[in-house]
C-alpha cells in the first residue's frame, strides 16, 4: 500500500528505510533448557492433542505425551493453554523498534517487503550469528523494483529504479549483492487510489521475475487492482503481496492462480483501512493488548488512509470473494499485514489479520497456519514455522484454543525466541514515559545548521531530507537549495521551493531536519528549550512541525510567516503541545495547505 495517511503520518512513511538497533552478536544469548508441559499444541498445520514439549539449546528437542524435566529446565506448567509457533507476518515494513513491538505480541519473524538495504544486511548478520533474542528475526526483499517516480519513490531519498526489461538482470543482481533474501516488484499505476503514477511495463515486470528466477530468488508483486493481479500472475509471479478491493475476481481468478503456482498475501487488515474502516478495529482498546502498545504503535493503529472524492470505490468484500476462490483451488494464502501501513501495527495487527481471514472463509486452523507453517514453506525458512524436533524454539503460548475461537491468539501467556522467553513485562515497563530512554544526545544548545559550506549539513543528526505529500496521494513539491545570502549579512541559506497541489486538505511540501545519528532514532534534546531559525520568503504562512516518539509520529506545529525581510524565530518547546524534547525525531518547515507556488529561506537553525 502507499504509506503515509496525513501529514499526521508523515514521519512515519518519509523514513520507512530508517535505521533501527539491534543487538550485538556478543549478546545473542543461548536458551537454557525449557519444559512447557499440559500445553495442546498446534503444530503449524494440525493440532496434536495435550502434550510436553521439551526445548533446549535454542531448538525443539522433544514432542511427548509424558517427559521428565532435566536437571536444571525451567518447568512451565500450560494447563489450558495453547502453544503454537512463533507468528510469522509475510509482509512488513521494518525500522526503527518495529522487531522489538512485533516479539511482543507473539510475532518471532518478520518478512519485510521494502527498507533500508544496509539496515536489514546488519540485523541479518547478527542472526547468523546466534540467537537475537529480544526482536524478531528479519528477512527482506531490500529495496524494491519500481519505475522511475514510481511508487516506492516518494520518502524523499534515491532508490535504484527500473525503466525497461533489457535492465531487469543487472537490477536484480545489485539487489542480490546487498543482501536481499528475494525481490520485491511494484506493478500498480495508482488508479486505484484515485491517483496516476508511473509503474513499470508488464515486459519489464516479466523479465524482472525471469532475472530473479535464473538467480534462484522468488519475484513477489505488489499490485493495486484485480486487472494488476492476473498480469503478475500470468507474468509468473512466486506471490502476490496483496489482493484487491476495486473489482470483483474474475470466475477463474483461484483456477488462475493455482494453475501457475502463486501464493497470496491478502492484506485484509490494510484493504480495510483503504476501504476507510478501522483496519486494526479493537486492538487498541484490548484488555490484552493496551499494556504493550507504544505511542508509535497507537498512532498508526489509528491512521486512516484519507483519498481524493475522485478515487473509484473500494469494498474488501472482492478480496474475501477471492480468497472464497483461492481456497477452493488450494492456492496457498499467507497472514501479512503491510505494517506499520495507517490502520495496522507491527505485531499486533498479524491477529486482526487471522480474524480477517477467518471472517473471509478460511478456517481457524488454516489462519493459524497462514501465519506460521504456510509463509514458513513459501519463502524456504526450514527451521521455523512448525513445532517438530530439531527445528528452532520459536513459539507462542496462549490461553484457550484458538482453533476453536481465533480471537484466543491476543490472550498470550509466553512468547520464546530461539529458546529464550521474552520478558513482556518489562517490555512493557519501558513504555512508561518516565522510563524513556533517547538514543542520541545532542548538544545542550547551539547551532544546527548554518549552510555556510554551500551544503545543507548539520552539526549532528542524520541531516536535511524533502518531505512532500506524494506518499499521501498527494500531488505537492518541493525542492532544496543552498542560496547565497543568509541572515544578518552571512553568506549562505537554505532555499525552499515548491508547489502546494490539491486536492488533499493538508497538503504540504518542504524539509525535514532528522535529529538523530540514523532516521527514525529520537535525540534528547531536554537540555535545551527551543528551537531558534531565521526566515524570509514571499510573505505566506508556513508551519514549523516537530515529531516526537512520544506522540506516536504525530506531529506538533506552530505557523509563521516568512515576509520580505529576514526574521528572527524561536519556538519554544513547550509550546507543542507540551513536548519536553525528551525524544525529538525531527522539525520540518513546509508550505501549504493553501494551494500555489511557495519560496522560503531558512538560516541560522539552531537550539537554544
Amino acid at each position: 500500500m502507499f504509506k503515509g495517511a496525513d501529514v499526521t503520518t508523515m514521519a512515519a512513511a518519509l523514513i520507512v528505510a530508517g535505521s533501527t538497533t539491534f543487538i550485538h552478536p556478543a549478546l545473542a544469548q543461548q536458551a537454557p533448557a525449557t519444559l512447557i508441559r499440559h500445553a495442546r499444541v498446534f503444530d503449524g498445520q494440525r493440532m496434536l492433542g495435550q502434550r510436553d514439549v521439551l526445548i533446549s539449546g535454542g531448538k525443539i528437542v522433544t514432542i511427548s505425551n509424558s517427559i521428565a524435566a532435566p536437571a536444571g529446565a525451567t518447568v512451565v506448567d500450560a494447563s489450558g493453554m495453547t502453544l503454537l509457533p512463533g507468528l510469522i507476518d509475510a509482509h512488513t515494513h521494518v525500522y526503527g523498534d518495529a522487531l522489538q513491538q512485533a516479539l511482543v505480541f507473539g510475532v518471532t519473524t518478520e518478512l519485510d517487503m521494502f527498507t533500508d538495504a544496509n539496515m536489514a544486511a546488519g540485523l541479518r548478520a547478527a542472526q547468523r550469528a546466534g540467537n537475537v533474542s529480544s526482536r524478531a528475526d528479519i528477512f527482506s526483499a531490500g529495496t524494491l523494483a519500481t519505475a522511475p517516480k514510481g511508487h516506492g519513490t516518494e520518502y524523499g531519498f534515491a532508490i535504484p529504479t527500473i525503466s525497461s526489461p533489457d535492465s531487469a538482470q543487472s537490477w536484480v543482481d545489485a539487489r542480490i549483492r546487498e543482501g536481499s533474501d528475494y525481490i520485491k516488484i511494484v506493478y500498480d499505476d495508482g488508479h486505484v487510489y484515485g491517483m496516476s503514477i508511473p509503474t513499470i511495463s508488464w515486459q519489464t515486470l516479466a523479465a524482472l521475475v525471469t532475472s530473479a528466477h535464473k538467480r534462484a530468488k522468488l519475484a513477489v508483486v505488489h499490485i493495486g487492482s484485480a486487472a494488476d493481479a492476473r498480469v503478475a500472475i500470468e507474468a509468473g509471479a512466486d506471490g502476490l503481496m496483496h489482493l484487491f478491493a476495486d473489482a470483483a475476481p474474475a470466475p477463474d481468478f483461484g483456477r488462475l492462480a493455482a494453475r501457475h503456482h502463486v501464493f497470496i498475501v491478502p492484506t485484509l487488515t490494510v484493504l480495510t483501512s483503504i476501504t476507510g474502516k478501522p483496519g486494526s478495529s479493537g486492538l487498541a482498546a484490548d484488555a490484552h493488548f493496551a499494556s504493550y502498545l507504544s505511542q508509535q504503535s497507537l498512532g498508526t493503529l489509528n491512521g486512516a488512509f484519507p483519498f481524493p472524492k475522485s478515487a473509484p470505490p473500494r469494498d474488501v468484500s472482492y478480496a474475501d470473494a477471492a480468497i472464497k476462490q483461492l481456497l477452493v483451488a488450494g492456492v496457498p494464502i499467507l497472514a501479512g499485514t503491510d505494517a506499520p501501513n495507517p490502520g495496522t501495527a507491527h505485531g499486533i495487527s498479524l491477529h486482526r489479520e487471522m480474524e480477517l481471514l477467518v471472517h473471509a472463509g478460511m478456517t481457524n486452523v488454516q489462519a493459524l497456519a497462514a501465519a506460521t507453517s504456510a509463509p514458513a514453506k513459501a519463502f524456504s525458512l526450514n527451521d521455523r514455522g512448525r513445532i517438530a524436533p530439531g527445528l528452532r524454539a520459536d513459539l507462542l503460548l496462549v490461553a484457550g484454543d484458538p482453533t476453536a475461537n481465533i480471537t484466543a491468539t491476543r490472550s498470550i501467556e509466553g512468547v520464546w525466541k530461539g529458546g529464550v522467553r521474552f520478558d513482556r513485562a518489562a517490555y512493557a515497563a519501558s513504555l512508561a514515559p518516565s522510563q524513556t530512554v533517547a538514543l542520541h544526545k545532542s548538544p545542550e544548545a547551539g547551532l544546527i545548521s548554518d549552510f555556510e559550506t554551500g551544503n545543507a549539513v548539520a552539526t549532528f543528526g542524520s541531516g536535511w531530507l524533502i518531505s512532500t505529500d506524494k506518499f499521501a496521494r498527494g500531488s505537492s513539491t518541493a525542492e532544496m537549495k543552498v542560496l547565497d545570502g543568509g541572515a544578518g549579512g552571512t553568506h549562505k541559506s537554505l532555499g525552499i521551493t515548491g508547489n502546494i497541489v490539491g486536492p488533499l486538505a493538508y497538503a504540504w511540501g518542504g524539509v525535514m531536519f532528522m535529529t538523530g545519528d540514523q532516521p527514525m532514532q529520537p535525540a534528547d534534546l531536554s537540555g535545551v528549550k527551543s528551537v531558534h531559525f531565521w526566515a524570509k520568503g514571499d510573505g505566506k504562512t508556513y508551519k514549523i512541525m516537530l515529531f516526537a516518539k512520544s506522540k506516536g509520529m504525530q506531529p506538533s506545529m506552530q505557523d509563521f510567516v516568512a515576509g520580505s525581510d529576514w526574521k528572527e524565530y524561536d519556538f519554544p518547546f513547550a509550546g507543542f503541545d507540551g513536548l519536553d524534547g525528551h525524544d525529538i525525531l525531527g522539525v520540518a518547515f513546509t508550505g501549504g495547505p493553501t494551494p500555489g507556488p511557495f519560496a522560503m529561506q531558512i538560516d541560522e537553525v539552531g537550539l537554544r
